[in-house]
This record gives structure tokens, C-alpha cells and sequence, in this order.
């Protein structure tokens, strides 16, 4: 989208549709069970950070406090939970992670997943000095990509390709 200047229109695919209605449904029905059940003791919905320091900015579905002031993003996925958290749902946790750490000061040890298409599956991810490096790398190597105005490779993985918007034009 940086590169080639072409907008994704994500709001018009159908899976994120979903978790959007999800989301709604689940926020007036029980509003407070799943954060209570990691032990937060209070919350922030729909939080929009940015940070021009680590050119990173999110809509957060939820930031929940926990009794020893730390923080945690809670992000929730219309997806199921397949033995596995994919690469893209833990770099954007942890870029969540670092978000917080910086516009609130506050530490951030860990953040969550709830996976809820077909039930619901809560994954906690840690949040340290590894996965921060591993994190600000990564946002390095989209800088450079943005910069130097370089399309990245197609995926290995084929079947991802089905819900792009950009899969028509990827090389």
C-alpha cells in the first residue's frame, strides 16, 4: 500500500466485516468476562495509538490494566485458534506492545488474543527485550521496503493470497 500507492479497502472484505460485528456483539453481551478472566482490573476500548517515533499506529480492540499498573493489548481475531499463532497476528501484538509502552509509560510484560470464530481460544503472547528487538527489526525492514520503494516477495504460503486485495497485481 506504501509502495504502490494503492489503498487496501479492508473494510470491505469479508472477514474483517465480521470480526467487526463479532466485536460489537461480544462488547454488549459481555462486555467484561474475557478481560476479568485474565485478571485486568480495568479497560480501554477501541484505543487509536501513534507513535512517529517507531512510525507504527493501531486501533486496539482493547488495553487492559492489570492491579500491579502493568498493561496489555487485547486483540480479537475472527479466526480459530489452529495449534499455532500466526507470524502477522504476533508482530501486530507485539508493535500493540510497544505502542503502549511508549505513549503510556507504563511496563507491558505480555499481550493477548482471543481467537473467537468457533468458540473462543485466548492466547497470551510475551512481551520482552528478545521479541522487542525481534519487533523493532521488523519495522526496520518495512522502512527500508517503504524507502527504497521495494515490492516485497509473494508468500510461500498460496492460500493467503485468496483474501489480498493486492492479489491480483503481486508478483
Amino acid at each position: 500500500m506504501k509502495v504502490l500507492m494503492i489503498p487496501q479497502y479492508e473494510k470491505r472484505r469479508f472477514k474483517v466485516q465480521k470480526g467487526i460485528s463479532v466485536h460489537e456483539k461480544r462488547e454488549k453481551e459481555n462486555s467484561k468476562y474475557l478481560w476479568k478472566k485474565i485478571g485486568a482490573i480495568d479497560r480501554k476500548s477501541d484505543a487509536y495509538l501513534f507513535s512517529e517515533k517507531y512510525h507504527l499506529f493501531g486501533l486496539i480492540d482493547e488495553i487492559v490494566t492489570f492491579a500491579d499498573g502493568t498493561m496489555a493489548p487485547i486483540d480479537y481475531k475472527f479466526s480459530t485458534y489452529s495449534k499455532t499463532v500466526y507470524k502477522t497476528h504476533r508482530i501486530q501484538i507485539l508493535c500493540y506492545c510497544l505502542l503502549i509502552e511508549e505513549l503510556f509509560g507504563k511496563t507491558v510484560k505480555k499481550g493477548y488474543i482471543f481467537y473467537i470464530r468457533k468458540g473462543s481460544k485466548q492466547v497470551e503472547i510475551n512481551y520482552n527485550k528478545r521479541s522487542k528487538d525481534q519487533i523493532l527489526k521488523s519495522i526496520n525492514e518495512i522502512l527500508e521496503i517503504i524507502q527504497n520503494e521495494k515490492i516485497p516477495p509473494r508468500t510461500k504460503y498460496y492460500n493467503r493470497c485468496s483474501d489480498c486485495t493486492y492479489k491480483n497485481i503481486c508478483i
